[in-house]
């Protein structure tokens, strides 16, 4: 009996643990579900400390000499007084700090992705006589559409009542397309594990 053998099949009986959630909650099921969640802990605990702790703080601190990294290494050991009913106050300072980077740090990405990149796609040539137009032009019409949805100021009547309850379809198919991705998305990943289990464990079929 090999050793990846062995691997597999004790990958294979809590993947078949993990399934038999589809019959019902069961012991085996919160067996192999609460050991995936402390393996993930544990790992992602040595990544974080590694990269994190030894790369950003001890060793520049040590080997390199940069005492400035000093203060974001204090900031990062006051939020551990959340721990402390007495203290936990503090916790805040290095809490809203970090918060506010992240926010700063996060808004122009967002604003390019969401927002930027949409107006670039919105605002396209006509070429009129084009299968091409057609589309850009159900783009543009839909994008406002939508947006008239949003405009709860003005009563949506008439001409702007029938645009907005366009732009109501037109968010709904945008919804079911991205869920439609995430059900895509999972049924890839039903679909690596049945090859696992009768690949690569069982030996039952081979996939090319």
């Amino acid at each position: 009996m090999s050793g990846e053998f062995v691997a597999n099949t004790i990958a294979a009986i809590f993947t078949l643990a993990i399934f038999s959630f589809l019959w019902k909650d069961n012991p085996l099921y919160k067996g192999a579900e609460a050991l995936a969640v402390g393996l993930s802990a544990g790992y992602f605990t040595v990544v974080l400390v590694r990269t994190s702790l030894t790369r950003t703080l001890i060793d520049p601190l040590f080997h390199e000499g940069r005492f400035i990294v000093i203060i974001p290494g204090l900031l990062g050991l006051l939020m551990y007084l959340r721990l402390s009913r007495r203290w936990t106050w503090v916790s805040r300072y290095p809490l809203a700090f970090y918060m506010g980077i992240a926010a700063g740090a996060a808004l122009s990405p967002t604003i390019l992705a969401y927002v930027v990149r949409q107006i670039e796609h919105s605002i396209v040539p006509m070429g009129f006589g084009s299968w091409g137009a057609i589309q850009n032009i159900l783009i543009v019409a839909m994008v406002f559409c939508a947006l008239f949805y949003f405009f709860f100021s003005v009563p949506h009547r008439g001409v702007f009542g029938g645009a907005a309850r366009f732009g109501i379809w037109v968010i709904m198919v945008a919804f079911g397309a991205q869920f439609g991705f995430t059900v895509m998305a999972r049924i890839s990943l039903l679909i690596g594990r049945v090859q696992f289990l009768l690949g690569d464990w069982l030996e039952i079929v081979h996939f090319e």
